[in-house]
């Protein structure tokens, strides 16, 4: 079972102190529900079985690097390489520990250094709604975070997550296995707020905006990353069914169309900072994600469609304010 005890403590005396007559419940329902989960005890046996060491380096600015290989002899280093890989697939990242290099499906690192200049989060309080593994999260508490939350209710991800915190104990950086909707009222609890590969799995995604700027406080900042298709603020595409193979998107607006979003459901400061083509360099299967990825979802005759006919996956990152 997770210790969220330092988290509790650390929520005592802010703004997000209501928390605290709700979530020690609701997280002891959801992880005790959770065991019932039929891969979750193989999971979990891959916890126990990482080195039980404190690494001599941690390096996060550039990357995540967690130990270095001398730390490790080669036959503890395999056995680590094996244990980490039970925890397939791994999504984002990538990750490096005690010289085990876990080259994930997408380089996340690439989207944050697309991101990071253009935020300030020195001191802030963060909330990552659906975090993943918590990749971005070790990346926005590097860049001054005073404390992350993130929110993903897939527990393969959260056992991704946690092999990673168990060499950053204290670090306050926190996952909780929940949906935005199941969180206690945040009570505009944040400073900001990151959606970042969500909106667009969302059947009304001016409620999730709604929903996000709930959590901000007065003046707090959203950063808003989604796909987006090419045209005017007229334009958005709704698929048909599957959209480079996944079954969960429901809407892609143009930028112009997104900032209106962001625009009705009450920011202010709506801005457009990063437009980015996917590439298959950034997204594809490796070792560590051995299934079908964005190569596979192509046209493979045309890479700027999809394997539908739609538009290649673009995507978009806006930032927004709550007015004061």
């Amino acid at each position: 079972m997770i210790d969220y005890s330092p988290l509790y403590r650390d929520l005592s005396g802010t703004s997000l102190q209501n928390w605290l007559a709700d979530l020690p419940t609701a997280l002891e329902r959801r992880l005790t529900e959770a065991h019932r989960h039929g891969d979750l005890p193989r999971w979990q046996a891959c916890l126990t079985q990482l080195p039980d060491l404190l690494p001599a380096t941690v390096e996060l600015q550039q990357g995540i690097q967690i130990g270095a290989a001398d730390e490790l002899s080669a036959e503890q280093q395999q056995a680590l390489r094996e244990t980490l890989q039970g925890l397939h697939p791994w999504r984002k990242g990538p990750f490096e520990l005690f010289g085990v290099q876990i080259d994930t499906e997408w380089r996340s690192d690439w989207k944050w250094d697309r991101v990071a200049p253009h935020l300030t989060l020195q001191g802030k309080r963060v909330l990552d709604v659906g975090c993943g593994n918590g990749y971005h999260m070790w990346r926005m508490w590097q860049d001054g975070a005073r404390m992350v939350i993130g929110v993903d209710p897939n527990l393969l991800f959260l056992t991704q997550f946690e092999a990673i915190r168990r060499y950053l104990p204290d670090a306050p950086v926190w996952q909780l296995p929940f949906t935005l909707e199941e969180l206690p009222e945040p009570t505009g609890g944040f400073d900001t707020v990151f959606s970042m590969g969500v909106l667009y799995h969302r059947r009304s995604p001016l409620d999730h905006l709604l929903q996000l700027k709930a959590c901000l406080r007065p003046g707090g900042e959203l950063v808003l990353e989604t796909l987006v298709i090419e045209g005017d603020e007229q334009q958005c595409l709704m698929p048909e069914d599957r959209y480079a193979q996944m079954r969960n998107v429901w809407f892609l607006p143009s930028v112009g169309m997104l900032e209106r979003f962001l625009r009705r459901c009450g920011y202010t400061d709506v801005r457009c900072v990063d437009l980015n083509r996917t590439s298959v360099e950034e997204q594809r299967s490796t070792e560590w994600m051995r299934f079908q990825s964005l190569p596979d979802f192509l046209d493979p005759t045309n890479a700027e469609l999809t394997c539908e006919g739609y538009p290649a996956p673009l995507r978009a990152t806006l930032l927004a304010k709550r007015p004061e």
